[in-house]
């Protein structure tokens, strides 16, 4: 098998060679000057004048007066020089010399011409788009090229699991399951995209995602870590922008500078709680100003995190070590939320629930200077103040009114079409939800160290579409979730898996665990205990004795809600920086220290021990077998297991599984039989009426593995 995967990939490799004789910069001449030379010549210092991350500096007299790269001519070019070199004070680099292969892919691009093009994320959207294409036609042709095809579309029970996974957070019902599966129409399942989109269950589902990259939280963190009373308001702004289909470029303006909008309404003024989500230190001799930079910072790099997919960050100190960002454009960033106050006591009017006070972001214009290395206590005035402007490898931002750049002038530039980065990392984004990978290896980082993706036909379609969607978010999402490309099975096949084994080409469907608070919610869901209601402030689910008071404080109580409360989503569960909910860490959800643009994906026992034994999800075992229990349409141990199957996986029993489910009843029945005490304490208080607590006990015995079955909490 080794031998025959070794000559499939040659094979692939030597035809994709012979298509592309000539030296590729991004693919061959990028990563060898990244990974050997910038470390020396590149952002963080440029010896001898040279700078390897800026293309003028290349072709251009460096301090000795020799030119590093003379297009054409690699006798005249004082690099391949140097790294031709046999004395070791000359050749560079100096310890590790480059290998053979790297020097003759460096000559023969100098000999080529030294082509030098814009790295891919920052090219034009028109420079890489066709009209006449669509997701299924880029897919299939780079699919043709390696040999491969589609895999079969899934059946109708995994279609709609799966999309209920991926555009509500939760599984179908079985009627639901039922009608979708007998509806033999032709638009059924378009019939039923529409129906999940149009549920308010959409916006949950697809809010949470947005609050992983706010940082969202329910207190400020620190030791203090005092609580956010009203935090939970732009939470519901969120989920109720996206289930009313808002468009993404009003999305983006109303979030970065509702403030700034004509007339502004309250729920614009409330929009800007974004960047409210970041750190707050009320310690006790705090650097009021040293803490306002550090939040100042936090949002800069967040905007240019979340919309642009760049690392703007490493540009705080000095020059961006790898992609075309200096310092000063770091500033020039950060001076956009530099001239930004917070109001503590803002009265805002208009909300359902009469006159609140919340703070908001307010234009107040401040002197922004460098800072030397980061420091704040250190502006470097002898260069100037440095006024509001975009990164310079971008499209400049339009002036307005003749007038100072401002956080609307910004908002408006990352969603203009002629920026091509927003777009990109916006429609990588839902790829990625409903794909469980996006169409770029490196999620949130779209710069130099970036390598193109192998779909970037299909990434620049998808942006155009976007655009040409007016924005729209449920627009789009219906655009891909209708193609075969998502529709494909995620059965595995072993020449495909040979060919492409990390689905790259996207030759089948991808299978994943679902995201922390939907392993909840599916447990809620399935067991009949998950209240419905939309919105609303935080909550309080039953979480392990003695964790809140893990807080730095010590003071924090976690009063369990009672009540529809303790049965709400998980995206609702009040989150404290320094005593989070473990039931939702455990799962990998994020610190909100920080934008998240990417969940890990871990698989720990500890999982298991939490959803076999935690309080939250034992509860949700003895619900459901009361509810398997209490259904009058299941009269028989088969029957029962049948519809347990359904409501966890969307599908009926194998006669093995059923078989085994049998014996494990048989097994329950006779320990509790013995052993009655253990199966009242099994039961708690989910007896079922004319059933004995033993017989009740052995079912949630069965529930219990139901619920943790890998199938239940993966989406196929």
């Amino acid at each position: 098998m080794k031998v025959a995967t070794a000559i499939c990939s040659a094979l692939i490799v030597f035809s994709w060679e012979k298509a592309n004789a000539e030296i590729d910069f991004t693919r061959d001449v990028r990563p060898i000057l990244n990974d050997h030379c910038t470390k020396c010549h590149g952002g963080i210092r440029a010896k001898a004048g040279l700078n390897l991350i800026n293309k003028e500096s290349v072709f251009s007299a460096s301090e000795s007066g020799l030119i590093p790269i003379v297009s054409g001519k690699p006798e005249k070019s004082e690099l391949i020089r140097r790294i031709n070199h046999t004395d070791k004070e000359e050749r560079m680099p100096p310890k590790n010399p480059l290998k053979k292969e790297q020097i003759t892919t460096l000559n023969q691009w100098v000999k080529e011409g030294a082509l030098w093009p814009k790295h891919w994320s920052f090219k034009s959207l028109k420079e890489t788009t066709e009209k006449k294409q669509t997701i299924d036609s880029i897919v299939k042709e780079n699919l043709k090229a390696s040999k491969l095809h589609h895999s079969p579309i899934a059946n109708k029970r995994t279609l709609i699991r799966r999309l209920s996974l991926d555009l509500l957070g939760l599984p179908p019902g079985p009627e639901e399951i039922l009608s979708f599966e007998s509806d033999e129409s032709d638009d059924a399942y378009e019939r039923l995209v529409e129906k999940l989109l149009n549920s308010l269950h959409f916006g949950e589902r697809w809010a949470r995602h947005w609050l992983d990259g706010a940082r969202y939280a329910d207190s400020d963190g620190y030791e203090k870590d005092n609580n956010r009373p009203n935090a939970w308001r732009w939470r519901k702004w969120v989920i109720d922008s996206i289930n009313s289909d808002m468009p993404f470029d009003q999305f983006t303006t109303e979030q970065l500078a509702g403030d700034l909008l004509p007339n502004a309404t309250p729920e614009q003024y409330l929009a800007t709680a974004f960047h409210r989500q970041t750190l707050y230190n009320r310690e006790g001799g705090v650097d009021a100003e040293e803490d306002r930079t550090k939040r100042t910072i936090d949002r800069s790099n967040t905007t240019a995190s979340v919309w642009l997919g760049l690392t703007l960050e490493c540009a705080q100190c000095h020059d961006h070590p790898y992609d075309p960002i200096s310092q000063r454009d770091f500033y020039q960033f950060y001076a956009f939320f530099n001239n930004t106050d917070e109001s503590e006591t803002e009265v805002t009017k208009g909300f359902e629930d009469g006159t609140i006070k919340v703070r908001v972001l307010r234009q107040k214009d401040r002197k922004t200077y460098i800072f030397r290395r980061g420091d704040f206590l250190q502006p470097i005035k002898e260069e100037g103040k440095i006024l509001p402007l975009g990164p310079g490898s971008l499209p400049p931002i339009q002036i307005s009114n003749n007038k100072k750049l401002n956080r609307l002038d910004l908002a408006r530039w990352l969603v203009n079409k002629k920026n091509p980065l927003s777009t990109r990392v916006a429609v990588n984004d839902i790829w990625y939800r409903l794909f469980g990978k996006g169409l770029t290896e490196q999620k949130a980082d779209f710069g130099t160290r970036s390598t193109p993706p192998v779909h970037l036909a299909l990434l620049d379609h998808l942006a155009e579409k976007f655009i040409a969607m007016n924005w729209s978010r449920k627009k789009l999402i219906k655009y891909v979730v209708m193609s075969d490309t998502y529709k494909q099975s995620t059965n595995r096949k072993k020449r495909p898996d040979q060919i492409d084994p990390d689905n790259k080409l996207f030759h089948r469907q991808n299978r994943f665990r679902a995201d922390g608070e939907i392993i909840r919610d599916l447990f809620l869901s399935i067991s009949g205990q998950l209240k419905h209601k939309v919105g609303g402030p935080s909550v309080f689910p039953p979480i392990p004795k003695g964790v809140a008071e893990q807080s730095f404080a010590g003071s924090f109580k976690w009063k369990t809600s009672n009540g529809d409360d303790r049965y709400r989503r998980g995206m609702y569960t009040f989150f404290k920086r320094t005593a989070p909910d473990p039931n939702l860490i455990t799962f990998d959800c994020p610190n909100a220290n920080v934008t998240i643009a990417k969940r890990n994906k871990s698989n720990t026992p500890i999982m298991a021990l939490a959803t076999l034994g935690n309080e939250v999800f034992h509860e949700a075992a003895q619900a459901f077998a009361k509810r398997i229990l209490s259904d009058k349409s299941c009269n028989d141990d088969q029957e029962r297991i049948k519809s347990s199957f359904v409501l966890c996986v969307a599908r009926n029993p194998s006669p093995q599984e059923t078989h085994e489910i049998i014996k494990l009843l048989q097994k329950s029945r006779s320990y509790y039989s013995v052993n009655t005490e253990e199966a009242k304490k099994m039961v708690g208080s989910y007896s079922c009426e004319m059933i004995s607590d033993n017989e009740t006990a052995s079912w949630i015995a069965v529930t219990r593995i139901l619920l943790n079955l890998d199938e239940t909490i993966n989406r196929e």
